[in-house]
């Protein structure tokens, strides 16, 4: 799924459109104001001068995309270097470009989205859309329906080739599927006219708590939705569904006495992190000792700016950061072991930049400033 969004600043904002009476006016004099005016308001993009040429013009839409598997949040915003070629938009457009050449977007971007592209596998020309099979498409736009990013009215557009426009019964449709209003493919435009309703929202009693784990981004609008006092009961948390889950449940909240964090394989034991007294810093004396998580195989590109952002997002915002990117690690310290272990859990499997974190508690030393270093050697 691709979305685009409204831009505001220079050249990316709503245009009032130039007033050109026509009366008594040639084509040619037409031709020569608009020309003037794209120059005059920096609104022309190369090649200049713009006159004599069919204009290109500064973009009016942002690209964005949503992250892969919806692992590091929505959106990423796709940002092409400044006098980027035609080659370079078309590998801005690619996987890879995704990695190289965007910033993430969080929920509280306010993005307005403006279109929504949508692949398919199949698609009737009724609207009604069949995707690969994991909800993700689905899930991503009720997501953007919770965030306010998209209206009752935004269209939805999907490609395909014309040998995947099928009849499909709509029986097979859920309540949580995505319909389509414009079908394109090589050799037609469909406008389907669709009355089935859009999803409106997260439907919380069809997200299991697997997928609310693989998802975090789901855990923050969860939290929100929750708060704003809607009932967000997952599917295995109804009634229907305890009795059975229960077992399974109890056994993986069985913890034992003063747990003791573990060592990532490979590595040395973990021992209680350490923390020198310091008179002037309130987290030190008198307070919990403060855990240290360690945060390895950071890509090069990545900004300290866009861990932050994932790590709000996920709800695991430290209380001090200590970045080394140069290093591609950074560590983030914890008021509590608790709070340390949540950190690793919703860290791990986390990708940034197309690089998979490792995430483990810090193995901390006596010697200040060079403990937790020396350790990640």
């Amino acid at each position: 799924m691709a979305v685009t969004s409204r831009r505001a600043g220079a050249g990316g904002g709503d245009v009032t459109a130039m007033a050109l009476p026509s009366a008594g006016r040639s084509k040619q004099d037409i031709r020569e104001k608009v020309w003037e005016h794209l120059e005059a308001s920096g609104l022309a993009e190369f090649p200049r001068p713009v006159r004599g040429r069919i204009p290109n013009f500064k973009a009016r839409k942002t690209l964005l995309v949503p992250t892969p598997r919806l692992r590091t949040g929505l959106f990423n915003r796709i940002v092409p270097p400044p006098g980027a070629t035609k080659e370079m938009l078309r590998r801005c457009a690619t996987s890879q470009g995704v990695r190289d050449y965007s910033v993430p977007v969080g929920l509280d971007g306010k993005a307005r989205v403006d279109l929504v592209v949508v692949g398919s596998v199949a698609v009737s020309e009724k609207g009604w859309r069949i995707g690969k099979g994991e909800g993700y498409a689905d899930m991503e736009y009720a997501m953007m329906v919770s965030m306010g990013a998209v209206q009752e009215d935004t269209p939805v557009v999907t490609i395909v080739h014309d040998c995947q426009v099928l009849d499909i019964a709509e029986e097979l449709l859920g309540d949580h599927d995505l319909t389509v209003d414009y079908i394109l493919t090589p050799t037609r435009t469909i406008q389907t006219n669709c009355k089935r309703p859009k999803p409106q929202g997260i439907m919380w009693h069809k997200v299991s708590s697997e997928m609310l784990g693989k998802i975090p981004i789901l855990k923050t609008l969860r939290c929100r939705e929750k708060q704003a006092g809607k009932d967000v009961t997952l599917q295995d948390e109804h009634p229907a569904l305890a009795d059975t889950n229960r077992a399974a449940i109890s056994d993986k909240k069985v913890m034992p006495a003063n747990p003791q964090p573990r060592a990532a394989p490979g590595s040395a034991p973990v021992r209680e992190p350490h923390v020198e007294s310091n008179p002037g810093n309130p987290k030190s004396e008198g307070s919990d000792p403060i855990t240290a998580v360690y945060v390895g195989n950071l890509p090069g590109s990545l900004r300290v700016s866009q861990l932050k952002s994932a790590l709000r997002e996920l709800q695991v915002a430290p209380v001090a950061l200590k970045w080394q990117g140069a290093q591609h690690r950074a560590f983030l310290d914890y008021r509590d072991q608790g709070a340390a272990l949540r950190a690793v859990s919703c860290l791990q499997g986390l990708s940034l930049g197309g690089n998979a974190l490792r995430v483990e508690l810090a193995r901390s030393q006596r010697n200040k400033g060079q403990g937790e270093i020396n350790s990640h050697k």
